[in-house]
């Protein structure tokens, strides 16, 4: 079907209108919610039910929050392993006793293990709690006046910190802890720290009963207005830097850094401008002069069982020449969430996808926001005269409207020809910032068939968990593209690797002492890029056998898992990649939701983990807050993510943001108040010694009990 030239600007103009009423309709219903869940507690006898509708919705923030926000990461990275400390200090800067809420990423592959409440010269430490009962337990303490603090897991990267009881002019400081394992492709080792979250298009359909009107609220947060600025939410950031190797061509491709020497093969990390706003991730990548690969293998011995965590990458190479001729589908988000960088972006790797094919490749372009379009009503061959009409649509795109993508992936998977020769490929250009994760996961596991599913997040703030969980699913890779400059090398390299020939039929055994290993479905691997496994057992010794084939010639390579150097987080990444697991059991249907779920929560529970069926509580037993004081609830704003465009996401004509947030290259001053400024420098860095030590202390105690 060729493209429908003249009802172009027609479904843009209906686009827009849906997307003003959608936007209007999400607000309501969750606005809806809210005043439902405050007039249930009023009927409870909540003495905080009296604040505790939100102050500023869901909508745009127009007046800075009561509850003033700053917070430090401090990073150490030890080989392919990183431990990550999340200081956030609470500073209430009202005359009110507030409770305060705040939505916030993390990797999804990292592992939540610890919490400390810092409240004046008191440390508690946080319990790991079934999720119900640690929302009971929070909610009692509140009741009761007590300082409490409340982490819980929304989605596998997204984490929300509820803190009570905050007096007038009181600090309350949180402090959490993770392990996630450096990335490394191509012999590049990276690590990336979530910032923002971008926010979620909810889809209509989701919102038909109670659960999906709470899981919701519970994955959006309030967006602070243009007229705020860019103060909010001020992130400081240390990396320290002990990769086993001298580390060469470090690079930040987002933040300017300084890098200090610590040591011959070691490096300290830091943030140029010592504080910058929480609107775009944080991205490190490293190499090593070294043309031998660095072993990767680390063992921890825990609870009386052994775990080990092993990194095998294939040597796999191919000629120009035998690269098979590809079916590729393309699929490009232009929903109103794209608006302004993020489309460019897009659209230019979208362009240069097109210039690659060759005349014994067949293609298609999807695009969607809240319709869909295909440009060809099947795959068509990658003709001169094909191609050109595909650039020509994809150059007349633009961003608006909802975030509809479950279409689109039916639509992408439908398989023509499923016995045919062609490699099939399905390309993905996306921020994916949406909330219905479970539904795409399930539409990729029931129908990929032998499609290949790659995922290219575009912008400053991709939703990760769902592009690394469908790219998973669908046995493809993926690859982010932050800002303009990055589409070329990153597109160029991820379009090599799909040339590649794939490690398929890919097997694993263990030639001694038998290990539960994770992931329990192995993907496809490409060229240079690397398959990380984490076993149990209860001894590590032998040898680890990966084979597969290589354009159907056999293919193995070995470790011996002697070589493993001690690590004190294996264990935990293996129950949190475990969880992962789970997940895909149940999206599959090979599980039950309340197997899935008790499952889950046995994997915390035992662990001392963080997820979606187990939190992290922790309460000042004395009596804060004054009987007869009123608590107010604030749910914290979140910057709008670097790129995005104001008038994409609201449609109107609100400020144009700062000429030097246009300039992300350019030296810049920040503009932070002192209750900002001196808020971090003195809470942040005075606490850090005592969280350090306390957190060694609580480990610890943790590994004694085991």
């Amino acid at each position: 079907m060729q493209m429908q030239v003249a009802s172009r600007q027609i479904r843009r103009a209906q686009a827009r209108q849906r997307l003003k009423i959608g936007a209007v309709t999400l607000v309501a219903v969750v606005l809806g919610a809210a005043l439902s869940c405050h007039a249930r507690a009023a009927e409870r006898g909540d003495p905080a039910a009296g604040g505790a509708l939100m102050l500023h919705g869901k909508g745009l923030a127009t007046e800075m929050p009561a509850v003033r926000l700053g917070t430090d990461m401090d990073v150490s990275v030890s080989g392919t392993i990183m431990r990550v400390r999340v200081t956030q200090a609470f500073r209430n800067t009202s005359g009110k006793w507030m409770e305060a809420s705040y939505l916030y990423p993390l990797p999804d592959d990292g592992a939540v293990d610890t919490m400390n409440m810092v409240v004046g010269q008191r440390v508690i430490v946080g319990e790991i709690k079934r999720r119900i009962e640690a929302r009971e337990i929070y909610e009692q303490a509140k009741a009761a006046g007590q300082k409490a603090g409340l982490v819980e897991s929304e989605r596998a990267n997204l984490f929300r910190t509820n803190v009570a009881n905050v007096g007038p002019g009181e600090t309350v400081v949180i402090s959490i802890e993770y392990q996630a394992p450096v990335r490394q492709l191509g012999g590049e080792y990276s690590m990336r720290l979530p910032l923002v979250v971008g926010p979620r298009y909810v889809p209509p359909h989701t919102l038909t009963d109670a659960s999906g009107l709470a899981d919701a609220t519970d994955v959006t947060a309030p967006l602070a207005g243009p007229d705020l600025g860019r103060s909010l939410n001020p992130v400081s950031i240390t990396v320290h830097l002990a990769p086993g190797f001298d580390p060469k061509r470090i690079v930040s491709a987002y933040h300017r850094i300084d890098i200090d020497k610590a040591g011959r093969n070691e490096r300290t990390v830091t943030l140029a401008k010592g504080e910058v706003p929480a609107d775009r991730d944080f991205e490190l990548s490293w190499r090593s002069d070294s043309d031998t690969p660095t072993l990767e293998l680390f063992r921890q011995d825990m609870g009386g069982e052994s775990y080990v965590m092993a990194t095998i990458t294939p040597q796999a190479t191919v000629e120009e020449t035998a690269v098979a001729p590809r079916e590729m589908i393309f699929v490009i988000d232009n929903s109103g969430s794209m608006m302004g960088e993020s489309m460019d972006a897009a659209k230019k790797s979208l362009l240069h996808a097109l210039s690659t094919l060759r005349p014994q490749d067949s293609f298609n372009v999807i695009r969607f926001d809240d319709t869909l379009t295909q440009l060809f009503e099947h795959s068509t061959p990658a003709s001169d005269e094909q191609i050109k009409l595909a650039r020509t649509f994809t150059e007349g795109l633009e961003a608006s409207g909802g975030t509809e993508m479950l279409p689109a992936l039916k639509a992408a998977l439908v398989d023509g020809d499923p016995s045919g020769e062609q490699v099939r490929q399905v390309v993905f250009l996306t921020d994916g910032d949406l909330s219905n994760e479970k539904e795409m996961m399930e539409e990729i596991l029931a129908h990929a068939g032998r499609s290949r599913v790659f995922m290219v997040g575009i912008g400053s703030a991709p939703n990760n968990y769902l592009m690394r969980r469908m790219a998973e699913a669908g046995r493809g890779t993926y690859t982010n593209i932050g800002e303009g400059k990055e589409v070329m090398p990153r597109m160029t390299a991820m379009l090599d690797r799909l040339k590649a020939p794939a490690v398929q039929n890919l097997s694993v055994k263990v030639e001694g002492e038998p290990l539960e290993l994770t992931p329990r479905n192995l993907p496809d691997l490409y060229a240079g890029e690397p398959l990380v496994l984490l076993g149990r057992g209860k001894q590590v010794s032998g040898k680890l056998v990966v084979s597969g084939t290589i354009q159907g010639k056999p293919w193995s390579q070995s470790v011996s898992l002697d070589r493993a150097k001690d690590s004190p987080s294996v264990a935990r990444l293996w129950a949190n990649r475990s969880v992962a697991d789970v997940e895909a059991q149940r999206w599959s249907g090979q599980m039950d939701e309340e197997s899935a779920d008790e499952t889950i929560a046995q994997i915390g529970l035992a662990y001392h983990l963080v997820t979606t069926q187990t939190s992290l509580v922790a309460v000042d037993r004395t009596p804060a807050r004054p009987k007869g004081k009123r608590l107010t609830r604030e749910e914290l704003p979140l910057l709008l993510p670097k790129g995005w465009s104001f008038d994409g996401l609201f449609g109107g004509d609100l400020p144009a943001p700062d000429a030097q947030d246009a300039l992300p290259d350019q030296e810049q001053e920040l503009d932070l108040p002192q209750t900002a400024t001196g808020f971090l420098g003195s809470v942040l860095r005075g606490l850090a010694a005592l969280l350090a030590g306390l957190g060694g202390l609580a480990s610890l105690r943790r590994r004694k009990g085991a």
